[in-house]
């Protein structure tokens, strides 16, 4: 089974990694800004990112990782994955990156996220989708707001970065709000 997904009219398409992916990855991986914003503090070999494109190229019941490529010309512009997946209590952990600062501020990673969350929601029969975000990625956390996220808590001082600790925004949405704000797939 392959996995696409699209809304008409959009830009965006997310779909499975392919190993013609490795490259393309890496440098997603290797992007500065994109570890800072993702808290990511490790560094991965060239064996490894193949070995972890093999993996999540394959359907799993544990997790739903997504490549986010511009459908015009299939360049890489980040990933979007629901992990953490709680089937008794039909929630899941969603995150999010988005690659280079040419890519960011134009809707690629609203879209992704609506994407995704509608699959979470329609799909897989999800109630409950959460995420964290760190305190100094505002950016985001409007983002995230804006697709009807609510704040439900703080984890202080979780990441050490740039000399400094930064607190974790705890968010989650419900299909129920999500449906009153998208409608029904």
């Amino acid at each position: 089974m392959t996995m696409h997904l699209q809304a008409q009219g959009s830009p965006i398409v997310l779909r499975m990694a392919q190993e013609s992916d490795l490259d393309a990855y890496l440098a997603f991986l290797h992007d500065e800004e994109t570890g800072r914003l993702t808290g990511s503090q490790q560094t991965f070999t060239r064996d490894q990112i193949e070995a972890w494109l093999r993996k999540i190229g394959t359907p799993s019941e544990e997790r739903v990782d997504l490549l986010i490529v511009l459908e015009e010309t299939g360049e890489l512009l980040g990933e979007v994955v629901l992990n953490e997946m709680d089937a008794a209590n039909r929630s899941a952990n969603i995150r999010i990156a988005i690659q280079g600062t040419q890519h960011r501020g134009r809707g690629f990673g609203t879209e992704a996220m609506r994407l995704m969350l509608r699959h979470g929601f329609d799909a897989l029969g999800l109630h409950r989708i959460h995420l964290g975000v760190y305190a100094f990625n505002p950016r985001a956390i409007h983002v995230y707001e804006k697709l009807g996220f609510k704040r439900e808590g703080v984890q202080r001082d979780v990441l050490y970065q740039d000399g400094a600790y930064h607190d974790l925004i705890l968010m989650a949405i419900l299909e129920d709000e999500f449906r009153a704000l998208y409608g029904e797939a």
